[in-house]
């Protein structure tokens, strides 16, 4: 079909959510205008999701089906929790970018492709003959192809439309569903604030361009009912949201070094931290960046320092000092595919048992996993307070489905309880040792630099309560029990967690992270269908909250969905024997002795709703 023939809109669709997709080659901004669509969406009143599509490689050749770089949103009338299952609407700025979507099944039977026509006509004729082929192909298949002369019309006002034709983009969408184009040039003043006047009034133009060309010449017209919220909110992703929480916190040192996709988090912190006496470190190497922060934590004042699962892998040694040393550290870590260098920019759940378990001898740290973007913010401040009231390490278990998904979540208040207390520097009392560990709970008084009657040696070898290196069995092992109690310590604080749904039934389904809104979406799905199934996430996963046991023992059955991996029980080769389960499945049948079933993915994909509701059927079928 060629837009311009198409008549103008002849009514508008009503429809309670939409998932949109722009996609590009790498550098012709298809992320930055879904950023902007998402945001625009959101501030209309819409529930929103959004999932960054990245290539594997940096920079991809052009015109490549694994190089497709883009923005996947996910607008709705009510609250969004993940990406949903496959998209609607496409815009692509080329046929090959497009095939590689539909490889990967992530467009619906039907969906409606606005598709860059440039290259119908390009001077290479096997270029011409790729688009031409492929257009054709995918129309047999089924979907509504819309031919759009985004190059020739974007030409009109910019020299190199590959630099404005995302804001075209933009214009035709919110066109599109009704967005209100005042609110769309806002976002982009906003979006290009810290560029020059002239850019932001030619993306402005690029904008009204795609906005009014979309009016005059295509018969899609779509709204989705907005709830305006009661409460002043805001929408960004979840590593501004760690960064925010670091500020917020009261945290004064972050020290990092760049590692995908955490690196965008020190970014935003090193915009806004100076501005409250904050600063970042960019060490070294990762080994650096932990010891910096640990040096500074001892100091007086918890520090931070934030990478990936390579760059984790790397500081374990660093860590185990902050543990034997108790210095208070959080270490946050924004997973991605593995192991090695893995898929840098993919999405995986795979560090949970190295987190936990991974040092040489008995580190025991703490672990908390957030599950939404507005969850990043707090688990930052949950974190710093943890770690300095226990005197130990804390992480905070990301992942990249988190980083780099934008949510509108409420205005957090300001809180003087989230923050750093003074560095205590009151006189020690002289007959207090350094690791005068508590007896029932293994905590101790910090000792701070230059405090007054504090001096003592850290070390990070054995030491007795007075620091003093001492090798004797007792010893250690006293010093060993005093580390671990401090998890049970903390477990006792905890309380059990939320069920979703009724408190008994067929299925219980447990979650950590980032999978919590396609788990509980699927959930709702069967219940409403009449299924007994129930959702429960965790939120700490070392020490894991009491009542876990007798949650479980409510239900006929119980299984894990998780982002890492598990061996299929159909498969030949594998039985009751040799089957490895899930990290999570694998911890809670450990635990507890129940028999913990597992579905997992490791596409590198955020989970969908209709494929855990298929693993959840399959599991109740077997009742």
């Amino acid at each position: 079909m060629t837009a311009t023939s198409a008549p103008p809109a002849s009514g508008i669709h009503t429809v309670s959510e939409h998932i949109v997709e722009i996609i590009s080659d790498s550098g012709e901004g298809a992320q930055r205008c879904g950023q902007s669509f998402g945001a625009i969406a959101a501030r209309t009143g819409n529930g929103v999701w959004t999932v960054e599509i990245i290539p594997a490689e940096i920079q991809p050749p052009a015109r490549s089906v694994a190089g497709a770089s883009g923005n996947r949103i996910r607008l709705g009338s009510q609250r969004v929790t993940n990406g949903g299952d496959e998209a609607d609407l496409v815009v692509a700025f080329n046929e090959q970018v497009l095939l590689g979507r539909v490889h990967m099944r992530e467009l619906k039977p039907g969906c409606t492709i606005l598709l860059e026509n440039m290259w119908r006509e390009h001077r290479d004729r096997r270029i011409a003959t790729s688009y031409a082929e492929t257009y054709d192909a995918l129309e047999a298949a089924g979907y509504h192809l819309i031919e759009v002369p985004m190059e020739r019309e974007c030409r009109k006002l910019v020299k190199d439309p590959r630099r404005g034709k995302n804001m075209f983009a933009l214009g035709m969408l919110c066109a599109i569903y009704q967005f209100d184009l005042d609110l769309a040039r806002e976002q982009v003043a906003l979006t290009f604030r810290k560029k020059s006047a002239a850019l932001i009034a030619s993306n402005t133009n690029l904008l009204v361009a795609g906005y009014t060309w979309a009016r005059r010449n295509l018969d899609l017209a779509f709204e989705i009912p907005a709830v305006p919220a009661s409460e002043e909110q805001i929408v960004t992703n979840g590593n501004t949201a760690l960064a925010l929480g670091v500020v917020a916190s009261g945290m004064e040192i972050c020290a990092m070094y760049p590692i995908t996709p955490a690196t965008s988090a020190s970014h935003y912190l090193s915009e806004i931290f100076p501005r409250v006496g904050g600063i970042v470190h960019q060490a070294e190497d990762e080994i650096a960046a932990a010891t910096f922060a640990i040096g500074a934590s001892y100091a007086g004042k918890c520090a931070v320092t934030i990478t990936s699962g390579p760059g984790y892998s790397l500081k374990q040694e660093a860590i185990g000092l902050a543990v034997m040393g108790e210095i208070p550290l959080v270490v946050v870590n924004v997973q991605r595919g593995g192991p090695s260098t893995g898929q840098p920019t993919k999405v995986e759940q795979g560090d949970l048992m190295t987190t936990i378990f991974g040092s040489h001898g008995d580190a025991p740290k703490v672990v908390i996993a957030p599950s939404t973007i507005e969850d990043c913010f707090y688990s930052v401040i949950a974190a710093r307070r943890i770690a300095e009231t226990f005197s130990t390490v804390v992480v905070v278990l990301s992942d990249a489905s988190l980083a780099t998904a934008q949510q509108p979540f409420r205005r957090p208040e300001f809180d003087p309880a989230w923050l750093a207390p003074p560095v205590d520097q009151s006189q020690v009392p002289e007959e207090l040792r350094p690791y005068a560990w508590d007896e029932a709970t293994g905590l101790s008084r910090r000792f701070v630099p230059g405090q007054p009657g504090g001096m003592y040696t850290l070390t990070g070898l054995a030491h007795d309560a007075a620091a003093n290196v001492a090798y004797e069995p007792d010893v250690n092992e006293h010093g060993i029990r005093a580390r671990s109690l401090k998890l049970a310590a903390l477990q006792r604080t905890l309380k059990p967690p939320p069920v979703h749904g009724e408190d008994t039934g067929d299925l219980l389904v447990i979650g950590w992270g980032s999978t919590r809104g396609v788990i509980e979406e699927a959930v709702d799905q069967l219940r409403a269908e009449g299924s007994r199934v129930s959702a429960l996430h965790l939120r700490f996963l070392n020490p894991l909250p009491p009542g876990l046991k007798e949650i479980m023992g409510r239900f006929a059955a119980v299984m894990t969905v998780e982002g890492n991996w598990s061996d299929h029980p159909d498969d030949p080769i594998i039985d009751a024997d040799n089957r490895r389960y899930s990290a999570l499945a694998m911890l809670l049948r450990s635990r507890y002795l129940i028999d913990v079933d597992t579905w997992t993915e490791v596409g590198g994909q955020p989970l969908k709703p209709a494929r855990v509701r298929a693993a959840m059927r399959r599991k109740l079928s077997q009742q």
